[in-house]
């Protein structure tokens, strides 16, 4: 069977339009949503604390990659979660398929 060649966007698409990398996705927007609201409540009283640290980790290992320091920095987050949902979203798509494969040809994963 032969593969057929897809755009940039379609590849984009096939990838992260599953439930295992919209979920990630989602997790990810909860976290910076509780971060920028931790920091928010927090910057009148002083105490900066470390919830900013929880969205690198929550992007992590690819996160911790970028080598910026600074407000520069937090473009780590952004990248990070699309590059581990664009993962998650691979492995998905190719457990998912390989099942699909398998009881084509009569196979049961059982």
């Amino acid at each position: 069977m032969a593969k057929t060649s897809r755009s940039l966007p379609q590849t984009l698409r096939h990838y992260l339009a599953n439930p295992l990398a919209l979920g990630y996705l989602g997790v990810v927007l909860a976290v910076c949503l509780w971060v920028a609201a931790d920091g928010f409540f927090t910057s009148s009283s002083g105490d900066a604390g470390f919830a900013g640290v929880w969205a690198f980790l929550v992007t992590a290992p690819t996160s911790l990659l970028v080598p910026f320091t600074g407000p520069v920095g937090l473009i780590a987050i952004p990248i990070g979660a699309v590059v581990q949902a664009l993962a998650l979203g691979a492995m998905y798509r190719y457990v998912t398929e390989r099942r699909a494969h398998g009881t084509e040809h009569g196979v049961s994963s059982a």
